[in-house]
């Protein structure tokens, strides 16, 4: 089944379609405008949000070189199985 929509009548009077192109004008004018100030709030609350992330960072971050060395050489230890396509494991 096929929906189809009537062909739209174009209006005759030159004062109607001037008014038709400025109200569609305006129109799409405010929808810019609308979506531009969507696009800034987003943009300045992400821009504030890594903001806070990073100052947050900075202040949990250890000040002292000792607190880095330390932390460098602690090791994570675990096992680990190798598997391979062909062969089937006992798990």
């Amino acid at each position: 089944m096929r929906f189809v929509l009537p062909a739209p009548r174009r209006a005759r009077h030159p004062l109607v379609r001037a008014l038709s192109v400025l109200i569609g004008l305006a129109v799409v004018g405010v929808l810019m405008v609308f979506g531009l100030m969507v696009a800034g709030v987003l943009l300045v609350g992400g821009l504030v949000l890594l903001a806070v992330r990073q100052w947050k960072l900075r202040a949990d971050a250890p000040v002292h070189g000792a607190a880095r060395t330390s932390h460098r050489t602690q090791t994570l230890e675990g096992e680990f199985v190798v598997l391979h396509e062909g062969r089937r494991t006992a798990h």
